[in-house]
């Protein structure tokens, strides 16, 4: 399509400062972070995300229970090209990069973000040793202002990308509409509405609710048109790293979060914290049992759910990366790899719902744990406009009472 190029440009652009602005963003929070802070911040940001995506299979698993996707379907035997699944402990290992300016090249988030919070933390803990007046401080601090002025331009670059985005989001979806149409039909179509009501549910109950409702005690409605900017890129580009310059901005600037969070859980959730994705694996799981003729006990349920959930950690965040991660799934519980091929043309759709709700997600955490840390700012920003009853002062009193 004559708009595709465009759209393309845009997705280039946003892939263009991933890589600087984890390392710029990252290293910023090291600087405002104690060791033991980061290791509270960090602990709280970990355990949040694997409850989420947890819960996220478990809502996945149980509307599929209900609505039973891809019955009435008989399975084509199509053959299935598969990457070669990386074990867990290869997983593990994945993440400390043989050679950082490597991982840097290539694109391995996990293995930059590992690197530069180490590196971050070395030059805290030295810092925090050595004499105030000492050389080696001095040039410390030097780093950390060139980090700093580094961000800035960064996120500068953002907004000049963000208003070529007009254009780019306009021409990614016009490709989109133009390539699918109204093809998925009968078991394809129950596949999707049980993602899409397993997104709906756990945005709306999970995140909303008792996640910014419940634990944050704000306004949903304003949390919403905070983050409104990253939800409709990630609906564009299915792509949760492209996303997250623009979701470090929403928090900034909308949710007036401070950066020594964001900086930190933002870049680590969009490589570890894939509720969507996962919520993703186990809805396939049951769709090919049923097209298959199967019928998933509880324990294969349950194994479905820790498998998914171990899984969705070293899914990249890519757009479609979730296929190759479904052969482990599907294969644990012995169900045919041949739904893979079945459901790959509709994916380029659904993952856009995914990403969508792996961003809502990051953001949800993100807001909170800034709460228990006292780096948010509730009076400004999207806050500001929030009903009486959400306002910083009225939480404070409830809180009390």
């Amino acid at each position: 399509m004559e708009l595709q190029p465009i759209g393309d440009l845009f997705v280039r652009l946003l892939e263009m400062i991933i890589v600087p602005i984890i390392i710029f963003t990252l290293l910023m929070a090291t600087r405002e972070l104690s060791p033991k802070n980061l290791g509270r911040i960090g602990g709280q940001v970990v355990i949040l995300y694997l409850a989420t995506t947890a819960v996220a299979i478990g809502m996945g698993l149980g509307v599929s229970n209900l609505i039973d996707p891809g019955t009435g379907m008989t399975l084509e035997q199509t053959d299935v090209q598969t990457g070669q699944t990386p074990s867990l402990t290869d997983q593990v290992f994945n993440i400390v990069p043989e050679n950082p300016i490597t991982a840097m090249a290539e694109g391995n988030i996990l293995a930059i973000i590992f690197f530069t919070l180490v590196f971050g933390l070395g030059m805290t803990m030295v810092r925090a040793e050595v004499e105030p007046d000492s050389a080696v401080r001095n040039g410390i601090d030097t780093i950390f202002d060139v980090v700093d002025a580094g961000a800035e331009v960064m996120f500068k670059i953002v907004w000049g990308v963000m208003e070529f985005g007009v254009l780019g989001v306009f021409a990614l979806m016009a490709a989109l509409f133009g390539e699918v149409g109204a093809q998925a039909v009968g078991a394809y179509f129950s596949l999707s509405m049980t993602l899409a009501i397993a997104i709906g549910l756990q945005i709306t109950l999970v995140y909303l609710l008792v996640i910014i409702r419940g634990a944050v005690g704000v306004s949903p409605v304003a949390f919403l048109r905070g983050i409104k900017e990253a939800l409709i890129t990630a609906l564009s580009i299915r792509s949760s790293t492209a996303t997250l310059p623009i979701s470090m901005s929403d928090a900034d600037e909308n949710l007036q979060i401070k950066e020594r969070v964001y900086g930190f859980s933002l870049p680590l959730g969009a490589t570890i914290n894939m509720d969507g994705t996962a919520m993703y694996l186990g809805i396939v799981a049951i769709f090919a049992a049923n097209i298959a003729g199967a019928s998933l006990t509880l324990i294969e349920q349950l194994t479905i759910l820790l498998t998914a959930l171990l899984m969705s950690i070293g899914t990249a965040g890519v757009p479609s990366a979730s296929l190759v991660m479904m052969t482990a799934v599907l294969t644990q519980v012995g169900l045919p790899l041949e739904v893979i091929g079945m459901i790959a043309g509709i994916d380029p759709l659904l993952d856009r719902l995914r990403t969508m709700n792996n961003i809502a997600g990051d953001m949800a955490v993100t807001t909170v744990v800034a709460k228990w840390n006292d780096a948010i700012d509730l009076t400004s920003g999207v806050w500001a406009d929030a009903p009486a009853e959400f306002s910083e002062e009225a939480v404070s009193a409830t809180n009390d009472d």
